[in-house]
């Protein structure tokens, strides 16, 4: 199996008992094994969800820390993209796939390394559908 682009949602399945299930766990695996890539939106959306969940009481400080060096610990390739101006292609992209410009650039990651992109999230998986994105099957 190969490296494959990770999303938010299963991200945080491994950090919260009550989002995790058999598909975020086989992904983990994966991951230790291949390492991942991700969008540079990725980091700041794992990092809020950390803090809304201190917040909410979902989580503690050191909890979220615990959390952060077991992803230290993978291979976790941030993509950059592409520079300013470049990026108006998203907007092309989220229209095709009816999603957010925030999942486009998972679909974009996607595509450009001809990665299967790995998510729990409904909305990103029917976009992903629509612009022929492979899904991570576990």
């Amino acid at each position: 199996m190969t490296r494959y682009v990770l999303d938010c949602s299963v991200t945080m399945a491994w950090c919260f008992q009550d989002e995790s299930d058999a598909y975020a766990e086989r992904a983990l695996e994966i991951a230790e094994d291949r390492g991942v890539v991700v969008p540079s939106l990725w980091p700041i959306e794992v990092m809020n969800t950390l803090v809304v969940g201190e917040r909410r009481n979902r989580g503690t400080r050191e909890e979220s820390q615990e959390f952060i060096s077991l992803l230290n610990d993978l291979d976790i390739q941030i993509d950059n993209g592409r520079s300013w101006p470049g990026h108006e292609h998203l907007l092309s992209l989220a229209r095709e796939a009816g999603a957010s410009v925030y999942d486009a650039t998972y679909l974009d990651v996607s595509l450009r390394h001809n990665l299967p992109l790995a998510t729990n999230d409904n909305r990103l998986k029917k976009a992903a559908q629509k612009v022929k994105v492979k899904l991570l099957m576990v």
